[in-house]
Protein backbone atom coordinates (compact mmCIF):
# COMPACT_ATOMS: atom_id res chain seq x y z
CA UNK A 1 0.00 0.00 0.00
CA UNK A 2 0.71 3.38 -0.82
CA UNK A 3 -0.20 4.92 2.83
CA UNK A 4 2.66 4.87 5.88
CA UNK A 5 1.44 3.45 9.24
CA UNK A 6 0.52 -0.28 9.14
CA UNK A 7 -2.79 0.00 10.73
CA UNK A 8 -4.00 2.42 8.26
CA UNK A 9 -2.92 0.76 5.33
CA UNK A 10 -4.47 -2.41 6.68
CA UNK A 11 -7.75 -0.41 7.23
CA UNK A 12 -7.97 1.80 4.24
CA UNK A 13 -6.84 -2.28 1.88
CA UNK A 14 -9.70 -3.68 3.81
CA UNK A 15 -12.48 -1.39 2.93
CA UNK A 16 -11.26 -1.14 -1.07
CA UNK A 17 -11.59 -5.10 -1.11
CA UNK A 18 -15.13 -4.31 0.72
CA UNK A 19 -15.74 -2.05 -2.13
CA UNK A 20 -14.81 -3.93 -4.97
CA UNK A 21 -16.90 -7.11 -3.63
CA UNK A 22 -20.02 -5.04 -3.15
CA UNK A 23 -19.79 -3.43 -6.70
CA UNK A 24 -19.19 -7.27 -7.69
CA UNK A 25 -21.59 -8.80 -5.59
CA UNK A 26 -24.24 -6.23 -6.46
CA UNK A 27 -23.71 -6.59 -10.62
CA UNK A 28 -23.80 -10.36 -10.37
CA UNK A 29 -26.62 -10.48 -8.59
CA UNK A 30 -28.61 -8.26 -10.30
CA UNK A 31 -27.70 -9.79 -13.69
CA UNK A 32 -28.85 -13.53 -12.61
CA UNK A 33 -32.05 -12.25 -11.51
CA UNK A 34 -32.99 -10.47 -14.54
CA UNK A 35 -30.66 -12.35 -17.41
CA UNK A 36 -33.85 -15.02 -18.00
CA UNK A 37 -36.35 -11.88 -19.62
CA UNK A 38 -33.43 -9.92 -21.22
CA UNK A 39 -29.76 -10.02 -21.92
CA UNK A 40 -29.94 -6.00 -22.75
CA UNK A 41 -32.03 -5.27 -18.87
CA UNK A 42 -29.91 -7.50 -17.38
CA UNK A 43 -26.53 -6.08 -18.22
CA UNK A 44 -28.42 -2.46 -17.71
CA UNK A 45 -29.79 -3.81 -14.26
CA UNK A 46 -26.30 -4.89 -13.56
CA UNK A 47 -24.53 -1.84 -14.08
CA UNK A 48 -26.93 0.14 -11.92
CA UNK A 49 -26.43 -2.48 -9.36
CA UNK A 50 -22.54 -2.00 -9.83
CA UNK A 51 -22.49 1.89 -9.30
CA UNK A 52 -22.77 2.49 -5.34
CA UNK A 53 -19.63 -0.42 -4.95
CA UNK A 54 -17.59 1.59 -7.72
CA UNK A 55 -18.45 4.78 -6.36
CA UNK A 56 -17.23 3.39 -2.71
CA UNK A 57 -13.87 2.50 -4.66
CA UNK A 58 -13.46 6.08 -6.09
CA UNK A 59 -14.11 7.54 -2.69
CA UNK A 60 -11.29 5.39 -1.06
CA UNK A 61 -9.20 5.93 -3.97
CA UNK A 62 -9.64 9.83 -3.45
CA UNK A 63 -8.92 9.49 0.41
CA UNK A 64 -5.69 7.37 -0.87
CA UNK A 65 -4.96 10.38 -3.27
CA UNK A 66 -5.38 12.95 -0.47
CA UNK A 67 -3.24 11.12 2.44
CA UNK A 68 -0.37 10.74 -0.12
CA UNK A 69 -0.48 14.39 -1.68
CA UNK A 70 -0.23 15.25 2.17
CA UNK A 71 2.56 13.02 2.90
CA UNK A 72 4.71 14.55 0.19
CA UNK A 73 3.68 18.44 1.17
CA UNK A 74 5.01 17.87 4.86
CA UNK A 75 8.05 15.77 2.68
CA UNK A 76 8.74 19.27 0.76
CA UNK A 77 7.89 21.80 2.99
CA UNK A 78 10.80 20.03 5.39
CA UNK A 79 13.51 20.42 2.70
CA UNK A 80 12.08 23.97 1.57
CA UNK A 81 12.90 25.06 5.32
CA UNK A 82 16.02 23.18 5.28
CA UNK A 83 17.17 24.70 1.81
CA UNK A 84 15.55 28.29 3.79
CA UNK A 85 18.54 27.86 7.02
CA UNK A 86 21.18 27.44 4.86
CA UNK A 87 20.15 29.80 2.28
CA UNK A 88 20.15 32.19 5.02
CA UNK A 89 22.95 31.29 7.16
CA UNK A 90 25.38 31.78 4.18
CA UNK A 91 24.29 35.27 3.08
CA UNK A 92 26.44 38.25 5.15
Amino acid sequence: MRLEGYALSFVVNFLLGVAWAASFIGAVSAFLSVYSESLLFAMVSASIAALPGMIGVLLIEYFITFKEKHLELQKQTKLLEKMVEKIEYNLP
